[in-house]
């Protein structure tokens, strides 16, 4: 693909935001280069390795690696650049609020950059940054750099697909010439272009995955009470979901969600409600019910096994989410957490999963499939629904057990085909 107007762009931050952006510019013809300060990370890349699994990356970024460039060289990522990618991490700070630190180093690090046009801020920052990182922007002598929030809605697994064919892309700026200066950059993106103020745009990310979580929150109650009323909240979701005023996306319940994006801008959002004196009500309900959400599977276990201590329980997948490698806020970290408190002894299977040596995960064992994780098991619970897991011998895994109880946190598996296999079954809101 080339684009009508090659642009040179630099891209700091090589995560999971960073590379996509920058592999996807490169797609659509422009020149870019990623710079990040993890020097491991960027040997990887320039050997043609990823530093984390997405599916189509690796591909898009060997088609495009004559117009890709990696370093640790500030200099090097800012020659001859026109436009700036601030794709760096903003994690929970001890107050709650984003921590804003690294936005700030690469923002200052732009001093004396007097070819730049543009600046876009891609991390997920709280409304008004920009008036923040404008007057940085001034104050560093560079007052004619245009200023952007353009905020991202990449889903691991689908982050190359989101970015080439969006919903929409979110173009925050003060200056028409700026806007189309974005704009323009996302010529060949299969999406449309929305234009809006800086702080309007800042508020559409988290406005986005907190009703995302709601909805999450919200099938995930209306389990809890089908499971006290006998309904099915499976046949439920799914008659919800055919009204067109409110649709099927993220009506499946669980064990609730996790990841990078869904805890951090949830509670982003509430923060920054509680720092202008004013209580979202509905989102802490929301992140209240995605908490109690994990502990009720525990709950579950210990009851149908009277006591977890000294029980043997197989959590059967660790990422937060298929198709990842992702454990960032991970329910299954809560789980194996709690399991231990309680005395349990956690033994653990996930394809792709590879966690840190560190508490939860140094008092577990891992094992190579499912099979071997259960053999002995007093119990197992379906943490990520990787599909893997559909093509258990589910028959010849309860014959391993010592007591076959199967907790499905995802509803993934036939509830009639699981009792015939012998097992004790539990799901989420199914009677």
């Amino acid at each position: 693909m080339v684009a009508k107007v090659e642009r040179r762009v630099a891209v700091f931050g090589a995560g999971y935001i960073g590379l996509v952006t920058g592999a996807c510019l490169a797609e659509l013809g422009h020149r870019v280069a990623i710079r990040d300060i993890d020097p491991e990370k960027v040997r990887l890349l320039r050997a043609g390795d990823l530093p984390i699994y997405e599916p189509g990356l690796g591909d898009m970024i060997t088609r495009n690696k004559e117009r890709l460039t990696f370093t640790l060289d500030l200099g090097e990522a800012l020659k001859d650049a026109e436009i700036a990618y601030v794709c760096v991490d903003t994690p929970p700070s001890a107050s709650g609020d984003a921590d804003l630190s690294r936005v700030w180093s690469v923002v200052t690090s732009l001093e004396g950059a007097a070819h730049l046009k543009a600046v876009v801020v891609k991390s997920t920052v709280p409304v008004g940054t920009g008036s923040r990182l404008r007057a940085v922007l001034d104050a560093a002598g560079l007052g004619h750099v245009g200023y952007v929030a353009n905020p991202e809605f990449t889903a691991e697994g689908t982050a190359v697909r989101d970015f080439m064919q969006p919903d929409r892309v979110v173009v925050g700026a003060a200056d028409e010439d700026t806007a189309r200066l974005v704009t323009d950059l996302h010529d060949g993106v299969d999406g449309p272009v929305v234009v809006m103020d800086v702080r309007s745009a800042e508020m559409v990310k988290l406005a986005s995955n907190a009703l995302l979580a709601t909805k999450i929150s919200f099938i995930n109650e209306i389990a809890t009470l089908c499971e006290k009323t006998g309904a099915d909240v499976q046949e439920v979701a799914h008659a919800v979901g055919l009204d067109h005023r409110l649709g099927p996306h993220f009506l499946r319940p669980g064990i609730g969600w996790g990841g990078s994006c869904f805890p951090k801008d949830s509670e982003a959002l509430r923060q920054l409600a509680n720092n202008t004196g004013y209580h979202l009500q509905l989102l802490s309900a929301v992140i209240e019910v995605n908490n109690l959400q994990k502990r009720r599977a525990i709950q579950k276990l210990k009851d149908e096994l009277g006591t977890l201590v000294g029980a043997r329980v197989a959590l059967l997948g660790l990422t937060f989410k298929p198709g990842t490698d992702d454990m960032r806020e991970a329910p299954s970290a809560v789980l194996a957490g709690r399991l231990l408190a309680e005395g349990a002894e956690v033994h653990c299977w996930d394809p792709m999963a590879r966690p840190a040596e560190t508490d939860p995960w140094m008092f577990t064992t891992r094992h190579a499939n499912p099979e071997l994780a259960v053999e002995d098991a007093d119990a197992a619970i379906i943490v990520t629904e990787w599909p893997q897991l559909k093509d258990v011998d589910w028959t010849r895994a309860a014959s391993l057990m010592r007591r076959p109880v199967l907790f499905d946190g995802r509803n993934l598996l036939d509830p009639a085909a699981m009792r015939a296999a012998g097992f004790t079954y539990l799901s989420v809101g199914r009677p």
